[in-house]
């Protein structure tokens, strides 16, 4: 699946220099778990899980960028084991350009299978900030 600004998901993304701060995202469909993260340290931390549906979502995504200032979203995009799209890559894919399209940031796209069952497995008290870690995490370590 290819990230959108970058290279495919198994590559390295491409991502300027410049962007240093990154708030992760794993959507749901009624709890969105945040994280955020750095380039320097090439970790992130779970925030807190969003309990809201539809654009309801985006005032706590509002909030939450308000308080980390990110130079960049990193969005799980669920696919099937093998890799196919089903309807949550769908909708994580829509809400990934709808992120774009109101505050102006990059948005790149991670594929997230099994972070929420990883996060559960680790004993995470919060698993939907812990799977928005993960997924963080997955992608800085990529970074060059």
């Amino acid at each position: 699946m290819p990230e959108r600004g970058g290279s495919d998901v198994q590559g390295a993304p491409r991502v300027a220099a410049t962007l240093q701060t990154f708030l992760g995202i794993d959507l749901g469909q009624k709890r969105t778990g945040l994280a955020v993260g750095n380039r320097l340290l090439r970790s992130a931390q779970p925030q807190s899980t969003l309990r809201a549906e539809g654009d309801a979502r985006f005032d706590g995504i509002a909030r939450a960028m308000a308080q980390w200032q990110p130079d960049a979203l990193v969005i799980g995009v669920p696919c099937h084991p093998d890799g196919a799209a089903h309807d949550n890559t769908a909708r994580a894919r829509r809400f990934a350009r709808q992120l774009r399209g109101r505050f102006g940031l990059p948005v790149f796209e991670v594929d997230e299978r099994y972070s929420t069952t990883e996060a559960r497995s680790a004993g995470a008290s919060d698993p939907d900030a812990a799977a928005a870690a993960i997924i963080l995490g997955q992608f800085l370590r990529q970074l060059p």
